[in-house]
């Protein structure tokens, strides 16, 4: 049965892939909707666990506030996969005006240093749009890392597809690309990590929106290492069909501390940065899966969902 389902994933994905880049814009934006608005009625668990999160993001939300949230965000996350699948359509110049970041000083400043750069961004919007707008308007390729999805072909389709749009795509598992990163940073070149989840037993625990989080290590540790210049990043959508950012200020390293003190304040202003995006636009925050510490702690017999 596993088999089967990995076969009809990949399958499934294929047929975005294939069809959707071919068709009209305001069809496959229609399409989109459609989907996720079905998807929103039915109260499966990745909406349930979406309305979850958003509950502590919106602390005084009323429950009718969190569904319009709840199917806001189904349209924003379906939203990510109807651009995803047509963005090796896109031309030169849609790709270099389809993401407005504000604040980008912040990201010229760092690349024209030499020191190498960590962009970090959380769930939000569309992250493979700042992606194809940084090597098509900026001309600068970048290095990002994959986690290994199943079944192995799904993995190798995002692969590819990330590499086809300019980006070098490292696997998430084993110490390789921990390596990797850190001699490209230490060229000069460019990193760009999502980093609001880490279940991994190397995750810090940070403070999110008043609960115990973890967020991944690696951000910091490359800057501390490298002497790179960290960045977070948040996104957003508007009405229009371009995406909107925002390039927060540097993540500076503390002066004193041990090697984990310092990560944990690093990866703490990393939430703080996102935070504030999310909370902005909690819409377009795409955590379908389970986050707080507090929600990882399943009761016997309960089934998790991510």
């Amino acid at each position: 049965m596993s088999g089967i389902k990995d076969r009809l994933t990949d399958g499934l994905y294929g047929l975005g892939w294939a069809t959707v880049k071919k068709l009209p814009e305001p069809v496959a934006t229609a399409l989109g909707r459609k989907i996720a608005d079905t998807a929103w009625k039915r109260r499966g668990k990745s909406v349930l666990r979406l309305e979850s999160n958003l509950a502590r993001v919106v602390p005084d939300a009323t429950p009718e506030r969190l569904a319009e949230l709840s199917k806001a965000g189904m349209r924003s996350y379906m939203r990510y996969w109807m651009e995803s699948f047509r963005l090796p359509t896109w031309s030169q110049e849609r790709a270099a005006g389809g993401f407005v970041p504000k604040d980008v000083h912040h990201l010229k400043d760092a690349l024209a240093s030499g020191r190498g750069v960590v962009l970090a961004l959380p769930h939000l919007a569309n992250w493979d749009v700042a992606g194809v707008w940084v090597t098509r308007a900026l001309g600068v390729p970048f290095t990002t890392v994959a986690e290994r999805l199943k079944p192995e072909s799904l993995y190798d389709r995002f692969v590819a597809y990330r590499e086809s749009l300019g980006m070098e795509v490292l696997p998430h598992t084993g110490g390789a690309a921990f390596g990797t990163l850190a001699r490209r940073l230490r060229d000069g070149g460019l990193v760009c990590l999502v980093a609001d989840r880490d279940l991994s037993a190397s995750g810090v625990e940070v403070k999110f929106f008043g609960e115990t989080a973890r967020m991944p290590a690696g951000p910091a540790l490359l800057a501390q290492q490298t002497g790179a210049i960290l960045l977070p990043v948040t996104l957003w959508y508007d009405d229009s069909p371009v995406m909107q950012g925002r390039v927060h200020p540097p993540v500076e390293v503390p002066e004193t501390g041990t090697r984990a003190e310092k990560t944990s304040v690093m990866t703490q202003a990393l939430a703080d940065a996102f935070a504030t995006g999310i909370a902005d636009h909690p819409e377009d925050w795409h955590m379908l899966q389970r986050l707080w510490l507090a929600d990882l702690e399943e009761r016997p017999g309960e089934g998790g969902d991510s």
